[in-house]
């Protein structure tokens, strides 16, 4: 792997062929990745989460499609952020759980965990259905600067945090967590919970990924407000 020595303006690039949406099935779509030979490292991660990218697995990308734009980066700008009630009850009501953090993850639960909740919250979905090298390849492939958050009730795994450090902030890479304990809100908590951490280590943002315009799924992202949006490259603030 080639080490990451060069600025940003001289990073290779690659695009993909059109190919159909994932999360709009009457759109295509093309991708712009990062040279994959390139080490993935704070630096490279961070200035490029400013200009919109996100990482998946080995991969740094964007969309690039020609047709639509419905694609929006996102983040919470944390010092901003204040807890509305029903978000202090999903914390109050979670406030049980041990988090653990790992460099790799090695929880023998960790891909029965992925396993149930692909299969049961995204069976609809081209990640379906799960397999373990889906799972290699997407959760557990990281750079030197990932962790992996892992909350427990007891000793039983509930969910698990995919987390890149910035310079800036914290990347929510991945979320998954058990579909049975669904009166937890997890998927809700998890973000609350980075974002506290956030304001812990004293990081401005949240980067939350894409917000996707029209897409049901990418929705509960407009409920964390303030939020920033990527427009036009300005990041800008929507109350």
């Amino acid at each position: 792997m080639k080490s990451n020595t060069k600025t940003i303006s001289s990073v290779r690039l690659f695009r993909t062929s059109p190919h159909p949406c994932s999360y709009k099935s009457s759109e295509q779509a093309a991708t712009v990745f990062v040279d994959p030979d390139l080490v993935i490292d704070k630096t490279l991660n961070s200035k490029l989460s400013e200009l919109g990218y996100r990482r998946s697995g080995a991969h740094l990308y964007r969309p690039d499609c020609d047709f639509c734009q419905a694609c929006i980066s996102c983040r919470v700008p944390v010092a901003q952020f204040e807890f509305s009630r029903s978000q202090r009850r999903v914390l109050k009501r979670n406030s049980s759980l041990t988090v653990v953090e790992q460099s790799d993850l090695t929880s023998d639960h960790a891909y029965d965990l992925y396993k149930k909740y692909i299969n049961s919250r995204h069976a609809d979905g081209d990640m379906y259905p799960a397999t373990l090298e889906q799972f290699e390849a997407f959760i557990k492939t990281k750079t030197v600067d990932t962790r992996f958050h892992l909350f427990y009730e007891s000793d039983r795994l509930l969910a698990v945090s995919v987390i890149d450090e910035l310079e800036q902030g914290l990347s929510a890479v991945y979320t998954f967590f058990d579909p049975d304990a669904a009166d937890r809100s997890l998927g809700k908590f998890a973000i609350l919970w980075q974002i506290e951490r956030c304001q812990e280590l004293g990081l401005p943002y949240l980067f939350l990924g894409y917000w996707i315009k029209g897409c049901a799924k990418m929705q509960y992202k407009s409920n964390f407000r303030p939020l920033e949006m990527l427009l036009d490259g300005r990041w800008v603030l929507v109350k």
